[in-house]
């Protein structure tokens, strides 16, 4: 999950002009927090990530960069989202990794990617789909990268 997700925060480096949401569903304990943990180093944080279950977000300004990691498993109500300023954090620019967005639904605007993360007996089965055109040139690059490796 680590290096899915380092592989997702090059590609996302690539497009700093542009606002990129990336949404992460799954199960507890499915690797959304590690994936965002690759995110993140690729973008050079070496400090710890943890997952901002109770704080909702948690922000990194890296570099040029401006990262904000939430997680909505604890929000009560989409609405809390209007309460810390979610339009704030939505600007042109800023990166968002979102964890448990459908707590979100009806106030998050369509994420340019969505990962679905399944906990299978082998390790995790991973699905990514674009919904954007940012989305689309991301999933695009993902895919290169797997290519060149193989």
């Amino acid at each position: 999950m680590v290096q899915l997700g380092a592989q997702l925060g090059v590609e996302l480096s690539r497009i700093p002009s542009s606002r990129a949401l990336v949404s992460l569903d799954g199960d507890l304990g499915a690797g959304k927090t590690t994936l965002c943990r690759g995110v993140l180093q690729a973008f050079g944080h070496t400090g710890a990530v943890k997952s901002p279950t109770y704080t909702l977000v948690e922000s990194y300004q890296l570099g040029d960069a401006l990262l904000h990691h939430f997680d909505l498993y604890r929000l009560g109500d989409p609405e809390e989202l209007e309460f810390i300023g979610i339009r704030d954090y939505l600007h042109q620019g800023n990166y968002c990794l979102i964890e448990w967005p459908n707590r979100g639904a009806g106030i998050l605007p369509v994420p340019d990617l969505e990962v679905m993360i399944s906990v299978t007996k082998n390790g995790r089965d991973v699905s990514i789909t674009a919904a954007t055109d940012v989305g689309d040139s991301l999933l695009l690059a993902l895919d290169n990268q797997v290519a060149h490796k193989k």
